[in-house]
């Protein structure tokens, strides 16, 4: 029997905590033993690169809440500058504990390693001969040094550019005497310089850019005294906004914006911790950002930069071991695309399985006389992207090419710009969505002409068109040439080309139509499953759960008896375990090698296991503001699978998992016995060429 339960703010978890929750997840990789030593100063770089995200978007979004006095609350109750308080607070924290991990523990081991970062005072002469003459050869040419006077203002500051203010005593040729100036350090060069082994004394030393340019910043200022050279960093709001119906071509309003995003108004300032008080409350005034904006950091103040460390040490024994991708058996045995297809639905798995798989069904339809048509969508791609050539191509034979561009994919509408153009120079129709919904399905289809007749073929997936996160996410790509599923993704490629209203689809949920509500009436019909006294189960796994209404039907679903287990990589406003709301729900989020990025809905339904796979995480964005694709995997051997590799090993998983608790944090799901790692089982499942069942049961 269900119970009436009344919800407030103390059941929902805030946004930004909730994202600062996970980012304190992927921190606690980098000190995790069990992973390599170089792997862990790459979580320490994504840290840093997840939290400059956070602060372009999320902490920028805050500060306009704060600056327009906007009083509304979400379900967690919080203010905004109540929220912007705790999110302060506990970023402060975090982030001295980033610097924490890397000056106690990786660095040090890193040293052991014979993996040195050598520091000024510990230069000897032929090291700082070295570094002197690398600063004329490669710096000294190219800085601009700019003192603050009345005629030279304080300088437009890029968004995260290294930067170092110089305190001076003197006066200069003119007779000036600022005393402050202003370096910005080129974005051309490395922001770590490896140094020949002769002159390191080690098989690996680097000397950071910033040392090299504080050891020398004098030369920048014949005659004067240097007081003090302090780096900083400034983060910028680099959210892009148009006026919807003020724009009448998206792609040349949408370029005039780029170049503001570098000079967004100022969100955070990053110093070194030897920055003294007057220079940073200088600093925070020419940013009109105030204490609290402020990051003290003990050491260099853009990490995200030591990420090519990894790739310019040899040293296999510190790295994950190389993984290569199989090949989906189906297409092992049967080399024509098509045929395989139309034999059966292929189901691939990235990373552990190949994502050539998808670019040989383009690359083979730009080839094949048969083929007449192409359709895709791209959110996110590569710079190098072997489909967006293969369409190029194919719009170059005469076929006709159609691509929907989403050029508000945040941080990729440059490149997303660019291939749009060469696409349309090789006669490929481009269109760029709906206005104000951002088209975010992942879709391809084919049209190929067979034995007189047009037979259609789809790629439905969870993730981008990208070959380089291919190998670094999972994520589930489904294809199928069954007549229903086809002429669903036909109908949304229509309405995102043309005009008109949705028809209904067959199998598809779509955003903004008819995805949420679907989604309510699966889990209310568990729910009275349940109620009813029938066994009742729903698993979700996905990248963030936020929307409320969903979260209030799985409150009432767990009520009502129905066993919920939700696998939620980032951020979940939903609080598992509460008495008397959730006792029957477990949230769990794996952090490891790869991002888990696939979104799959898993209901019961009466031992009919309804399974689905989509591009959209339950927020109110995915579900209103986006085209999103929901799609059912029909084939039994394909939906097994899904089950088996997408959820029952990553519920199983005890070494990369964190299981949520009812106030929100998060532990580890370390128990002791036979270690259970999902992304490990799959990478020896694929590895070994074991069948699916073989290799899952050992």
């Amino acid at each position: 029997m269900s119970r009436a339960i009344k919800l407030n703010s103390e059941h929902f978890v805030n946004r930004e905590l909730g994202l600062l929750a996970f980012n304190k997840r992927v921190l606690a990789q980098a000190e995790d033993e069990r992973v390599p030593l170089l792997e862990r100063l790459k979580f320490l770089c994504i840290f840093s690169s997840n939290m400059d995200e956070f602060f372009e978007v999320r902490v920028a979004g805050i500060k306009d809440q704060i600056k327009y006095n906007d009083q509304q609350t979400g379900p967690d109750g919080l203010l905004p500058k109540q929220a912007f308080a705790k999110i302060s607070a506990e970023a402060h924290i975090l982030v001295d504990h980033q610097y924490k991990i890397l000056n106690e523990v990786v660095l040090p081991k890193l040293a052991e390693e014979n993996i040195h970062f050598l520091r000024r005072t510990s230069w000897n002469d032929a090291q700082r001969l070295w570094i002197r003459e690398f600063f004329f050869r490669e710096l000294m040419p190219i800085l601009t040094p700019i003192g603050l006077d009345p005629a030279h203002p304080f300088p437009r500051v890029l968004n995260k550019s290294l930067n170092f203010a110089v305190e001076l005593d003197g006066k200069d040729a003119f007779g000036r005497n600022s005393g402050i100036a202003i370096v910005q350090a080129p974005r051309a060069l490395p922001r770590v310089i490896r140094l020949p082994p002769e002159i390191a004394q080690c098989d690996h030393g680097f000397v950071f850019l910033s040392s090299i340019l504080h050891a020398h910043v004098n030369e920048l200022f014949s005659g004067m005294t240097v007081k003090g050279c302090y780096q900083f960093r400034v983060t910028r709001d680099s959210e892009l906004t148009l006026d919807d119906e003020e724009t009448k071509d998206l792609k040349i309003a949408l370029q005039g914006e780029l170049s503001h995003r570098q000079f967004g108004d100022g969100v955070r300032l990053e110093v070194a911790d030897n920055c003294p008080a007057e220079m940073s409350h200088f600093l925070l005034g020419q940013f009109g950002l105030h204490k609290e904006d402020l990051y003290q950091v003990n050491g260099i103040v853009n990490l995200v930069r030591l990420m090519q460390i990894p790739d310019l040490v040899d040293k296999p024994a510190l790295k994950y071991p190389p993984y290569t991708a199989s090949k989906a058996k189906e297409l092992v045995k049967e080399s024509d695309v098509f045929k395989a297809i139309r034999k059966q639905d292929i189901l691939v798995h990235h990373p552990f399985q190949s994502f050539n798989a998808v670019t040989d069904f383009i690359t083979q339809a730009a080839e094949d006389p048969n083929v007449l048509a192409i359709k895709q969508t791209f959110y996110r791609t590569s710079a190098d992207s072997t489909l967006m050539k293969s369409l190029i191509e194919a719009a170059k034979r005469g076929k006709e090419v159609t691509v929907v561009v989403e050029l508000f994919a945040r941080f990729d509408e440059e490149a997303n710009i660019n291939w749009a153009a060469k696409l349309e120079d090789a006669g490929a129709h481009v269109v760029y969505g709906v206005v104000g919904h951002k088209t975010h399905a992942k879709m391809a289809m084919v049209i190929r002409r067979e034995d007189g007749i047009l037979r259609r073929y789809a790629h439905l997936a969870t993730g981008n068109y990208h070959q380089r996160t291919a190998k670094l996410y999972t994520d589930f790509g489904l294809f199928t040439c069954n007549e229903q599923i086809c002429a669903d993704v036909n109908d949304v490629f229509a309405q995102l080309t043309g005009l008109g209203k949705s028809n209904k689809l067959n199998h598809l949920w779509q955003s903004p139509f008819t995805l949420h509500s679907n989604l309510i009436k699966a889990i209310h019909k568990e729910t009275e499953l349940a109620k009813s006294g029938k066994k009742a189960r729903i698993i979700a796994k996905m990248n963030a759960l936020l929307e409320s209404d969903v979260i209030r039907a799985l409150y009432e679903a767990s009520c009502a008896g129905v066993e919920i287990d939700l696998l939620v990589r980032g951020v979940c406003a939903l609080k598992p375990g509460v008495l008397g709301v959730s006792e029957n729900i477990r949230v769990r989020s794996v952090v490891g090698r790869y991002l888990e990025h696939t979104r799959i809905f898993y209901f019961l339904n009466e031992g009919e296991e309804n399974v689905y796979l989509s591009s959209a995480d339950w927020m109110y964005r995915n579900f209103f503001k986006r085209i999103e694709v929901c799609f059912p995997i029909l084939d039994p051997k394909a939906k097994k699978r899904v089950i088996q590799e997408g959820l029952d090993i990553y519920l199983k998983d005890n070494v990369n998992a964190w299981e949520m608790m009812p106030d929100s944090t998060y532990q580890l799901a370390h128990k002791r016995g036979l270690q259970n790692s999902a992304q490990q089982s799959l990478m020896q499942l694929y590895g070994q060429d074991l069948p699916v069942q073989e290799a899952l049961k050992s």
